[in-house]
């Protein structure tokens, strides 16, 4: 309600308009916006529907909980994702568009996730009843056993 009554939900919205895809969620029903008493109902309504009529490609969606919100925000950032995926438009305004040699666009070609620090490892290797010294360089052997642990997992097969 303060966002919306002091302005500050107006600049967001016109921040979020730059991008491809933006939503806003609000975890709570449409009708208790009737049933404020420190705030006219029918400004906060009111101030709503302009939101919504000046950037209608944004939506905003009510949702009654936080577990609700969550639910449809993860729905909402998957679909947004297979959509970046697949629409070349998207793929070229993000800089991400295969180039004319017909190599991979940059999200399926993105750099492995940097190794752990050794704090991580020496946490993972007592966490695993691994003998490590609490300062210093640890052994290649535990190096090894992280990076066996944490290898990615085969693509499994598709029988036809």
């Amino acid at each position: 309600m303060s966002s919306l009554t002091s302005g500050r939900l107006r600049f967001a919205l016109g921040e979020l308009a730059t991008l491809p895809r933006a939503a806003v969620v609000i975890e709570d029903r449409y009708s208790q916006i009737f049933t404020q008493d420190r705030v006219r109902p029918a400004l906060v309504a009111d101030g709503l529907v302009e939101l919504q009529v000046r950037w209608p490609t944004i939506p905003i969606v009510f949702c009654e909980n936080r577990a609700l919100a969550e639910e449809w925000t993860y729905r909402y950032l998957a679909a947004a994702f297979t959509w970046a995926q697949t629409e070349d438009a998207a793929l070229t305004r993000m800089g991400l568009a295969a180039d004319q040699t017909g190599c991979e666009n940059a999200i399926t070609t993105a750099p492995s996730a940097p190794d752990p620090t050794t704090a991580e490892v020496r946490a993972w290797a007592r966490a695993h009843s691994i003998d490590v010294p609490d300062r210093g360089r640890l052994r290649p052997q535990i190096w090894q056993a992280w990076h066996q642990a944490h290898q990615p997992d085969p693509e499994p097969a598709v029988s036809q």
